[in-house]
């Protein structure tokens, strides 16, 4: 079934599109503190899909969700989709007016509703949404350690800067004698290790403020990505979560007999990474053209020439369902080991710059002490 994209506004007449998306964006605004969790949309489209599936009517469904659920958001969102529903809204419509659910969300659904396939995307939403929170546990479990490690070294060499090298520094003062060019440079950063931590602390709070003002222009979008995937190994990383997502999305909506250009327009929507965004709109533009989808990705360095290679013989064949079905999931396989690698070389990386650290100042203290004492002994 061909979809167009003109398609997806309400039919409501006492509420145009323009209004529709005010109304979505004054109410995240809101919700944002109260967020729908991606573990509790898993359950959702999970537990939605099950009864749908065993013959439970969409309403009778909403109703046994809410329930059983305990959660009070939860119930909240529930109630207000069924109201909607109720009132002759499409389901689509019912999740955009909520303000808790992503276009790539309620966009999917409203395919599922046209092309009658509603179960099987929402059991393609579960499984996106399972994959996310296990990426994101084990990106979590993997950087836990080496984050507890760099803040432990940062307060120890804090301690040190103002508490252990000023008492050295005092007795070093009282013998007056000419001290080693190292201890010179860690009793000055010691002197004025408040105003270092001072600039420091500045610094953080002005970069973390630029961002949030900035993060949705377009140069900053494209400054930041750059620099992202110049980044060695984590930049080769993050492009692969982009395209494992890029994969997952378009092979929900292929499967779906969604058309190209509007499967990639989704998608589009869904991803939040600039490089892949701004290819879509200019892919979108070459197939229009009458290029290929493979011809197409080949122009945008961010799409790696083995993907593109293999979905040019999936054109062919007409198997583009199947092999980003396959791309996705061998994407999850090198992302899974690569986060693995992670911990496995930041951790010996983490002990030895804490090792050089700690032993250069502990070292520049005592030399001097050395000296001090082979002059006291004559």
């Amino acid at each position: 079934m061909s979809l167009d994209l003109s398609t997806y506004k309400p039919k409501d007449k006492a509420s145009t599109g323009l209004n529709l998306n005010s109304q979505v964006q004054f109410k995240k605004k809101f919700s944002d503190k109260k967020k729908f969790s991606d573990k509790k949309k898993e359950i959702f489209y999970r537990e939605l899909g099950m009864l749908l599936k065993s013959g439970v009517d969409f309403k009778k469904a909403l109703e046994i969700l809410n329930k059983q659920s305990t959660n009070k958001l939860e119930k909240e969102i529930i109630q207000g989709i069924k109201d909607k529903v109720i009132e002759g809204k499409s389901i689509y419509e019912a999740m955009m007016r909520s303000g808790h659910f992503s276009p790539y969300e309620y966009y999917s659904v409203q395919i599922g509703e046209e092309t009658k396939k509603l179960e099987e995307v929402l059991a393609e939403l579960q499984k996106f949404f399972n994959r996310k929170i296990q990426m994101r546990r084990q990106i979590v479990s993997v950087l836990t350690y080496p984050c507890i490690v760099l803040v432990v070294t940062f307060l120890v060499l804090y301690f040190m800067l103002t508490k252990v090298v000023p008492m050295f520094s005092s007795v070093f003062r009282q013998f007056g004698s000419e001290l080693p060019v190292s201890t010179q440079y860690i009793i000055m950063l010691s002197n004025n290790s408040g105003t270092i931590f001072t600039i420091i602390g500045v610094i953080v709070i002005l970069l973390t403020a630029m961002h949030f003002y900035l993060k949705n222009t377009e140069t900053y979008k494209r400054f930041t990505s750059l620099m992202i995937l110049k980044t060695p190994y984590f930049g080769n990383l993050i492009r692969k979560i982009y395209i494992s997502r890029f994969c997952q999305s378009m092979n929900l909506l292929i499967t779906s007999k969604t058309t190209l250009i509007t499967s990639l327009t989704l998608t589009g929507k869904m991803i939040g990474f600039y490089p892949i965004q701004s290819s879509i709109e200019k892919i979108k533009e070459d197939i229009t053209r009458g290029a290929s989808l493979s011809e197409s990705l080949r122009n945008h360095s961010v799409y790696e020439d083995k993907m593109v290679s293999m979905i040019e013989v999936a054109e062919q064949v007409n198997q583009l369902d199947v092999m980003f079905e396959r791309l996705s999931e061998q994407y999850n396989e090198d992302i899974s080991h690569q986060t693995k690698m992670i911990g496995v070389i930041l951790e010996p990386m983490i002990i030895i710059v804490i090792g050089l650290v700690v032993g250069v100042i502990m070292i520049s203290m005592y030399a001097p002490m050395f000296d001090l004492s082979k002059i006291i002994s004559k």
